[in-house]
């Protein structure tokens, strides 16, 4: 008589439980974050969750979300840009100056302004991978390049450090409803950048998870190395994601020179680091290679919340730096279990 001996079935054949295939997202940090930071403003001041309440919100979180997702996507690949920040008042005062002291189009001078942005990214890029420098490095150069250059050049050309008169400049309206036009939901206006900041964070969460592109950028963050070695155009992909910043820069300061009609020479500096910190809240580690392109958004929508949670609480501002604080070592803390475990898992 034959005994049946039942084996041990192979793990690789068992299908992962909804804990496990939740822990592997990097977002998943950010979002139960989002949710409590969601749940407590929203018991603390009825302010938090009506039409305007929301819409301030969300527009708050919308420029921020925008440069945090590119940010990401740089991150992932392993490298950082100091130069973000600073970047959106460049571009913008590119625009504004080729408009209101030449004379230009508005839309021709858009376009200016985006070779511009480009060409300093693909310059960032291509110094970072030939130099070998650390990112850091370069980019703070960069930083501080640009930012003498909007200083000198706007004093040079208006006495001022700002450039205005931009509702005199031809295009200014068309562009405008591009850039910096509302759109009514039940009598509140609600900006258009937040359809701005859901389109970048779309695509860029299609080209990370979706595209071959997506595959190199977690690749050359994760071992630069090792993807050189299999034919990962290494050189080519950061570069790409230099000028993927540059071009959200690009992006958020035509929205901020369209909807202000002006542009400040020192506007932008400091920023770089709320866009790091957003991305690192949604799930980004500093080492590269692992990381999402929504969660930076979701790390955005917190910074958004809590700004205007805290406005409408009506307490001291210098409470938000506190929160940043505590936030960005809780991210660290947590993003950090949440790798281990999806390594663990995914094994």
């Amino acid at each position: 008589m034959s005994v049946a001996v039942r084996g041990t079935p192979d793990e690789r054949l068992v299908k992962p439980g909804l804990w496990d295939r939740l822990v592997v997202r990097p977002e998943i940090g950010a979002l139960l974050g989002a949710l409590l930071v969601f749940i407590f403003f929203s018991v603390v001041t009825g302010q938090f969750l009506s039409p305007l309440g929301v819409a301030n919100w969300l527009d708050d979180a919308s420029t921020l979300g925008i440069m945090a997702v590119v940010v990401s996507m740089l991150m992932i690949g392993g490298e950082f840009d100091l130069s973000a920040g600073v970047m959106t008042a460049s571009t913008a005062l590119v625009t504004a100056i080729l408009s209101t002291q030449l004379g230009m189009s508005v839309w021709l001078a858009l376009v200016v302004s985006l070779a511009f942005a480009l060409g300093v990214g693909a310059l960032n890029g291509w110094l970072v991978m030939k130099t070998g420098l650390p990112s850091f490095i370069v980019t703070l150069g960069t930083f501080l390049a640009l930012q003498g250059l909007n200083l000198g050049i706007t004093r040079l050309v208006t006495g001022t450090v700002q450039v205005s008169g931009m509702r005199s400049t031809g295009g200014y309206e068309s562009t405008g409803q591009l850039f910096a036009s509302t759109i009514d939901i039940g009598g509140t206006a609600f900006p258009v950048s937040i359809l701005w900041w859901v389109v970048v964070a779309a695509i860029a969460a299609w080209i990370l998870v979706r595209t071959r592109f997506g595959n190199w950028i977690f690749a050359v963050g994760g071992a630069q190395v090792s993807a050189r070695a299999v034919g990962v155009p290494v050189v080519r992909t950061k570069i790409l994601l230099f000028m993927g910043t540059a071009f959200g820069a690009w992006i958020v300061g035509s929205i901020n020179l369209l909807r202000n009609a002006s542009v400040q020479a020192n506007q932008g500096i400091g920023l770089e680091f709320q866009y790091i910190i957003a991305a690192v809240i949604g799930g980004c580690l500093l080492t590269g290679g692992f990381g999402s392109a929504v969660g930076a958004a979701i790390g955005a929508l917190i910074f958004g919340m809590a700004r205007q949670g805290i406005v409408y609480a009506q307490w001291n501002s210098d409470w938000f730096m506190l929160f940043l604080g505590v936030m960005l070592l809780a991210a660290v803390l947590v993003n950090n279990t949440f790798r281990r475990r999806a390594e663990r898992v995914r094994r």
